[in-house]
């Protein structure tokens, strides 16, 4: 299975009342976003591995959940408006965010 399926794999199978904690708050869904990032790490995967991962999140929760804060409605609509190149910034910048953290 390749990262993309693995990816939305993990997101449809996550159960809901924990897909609802990690979302309801940003600071959450930013330490649980860092955590998938170590575990990335730790597997050897490179920063690109790990944007294009971060980039598959994205396009998932902008297509599939409601955002639940301010903080999420505005990176759905920044995903919406982008193209393919302005998402992948807004990923690459994502992750920079739960990195620093």
């Amino acid at each position: 299975m390749d990262v993309k399926g693995k990816v939305e794999s993990e997101l449809q199978n996550m159960d809901s009342e924990k897909k609802e904690d990690i979302l309801n708050n940003f600071n959450r869904f930013k330490s649980y976003l860092a955590d998938q990032v170590a575990k990335g790490e730790k597997l050897g995967l490179s920063d690109n591995q790990l944007a294009k991962a971060t980039e598959l999140v994205a396009s998932y929760l902008a297509k599939h959940e409601e955002p639940k804060n301010r903080e999420q409605n505005v990176l759905q609509e920044l995903w919406k408006v982008g193209d393919k190149d302005e998402q992948k910034a807004l990923s690459s910048l994502l992750l920079k965010l739960v990195k620093a953290e």
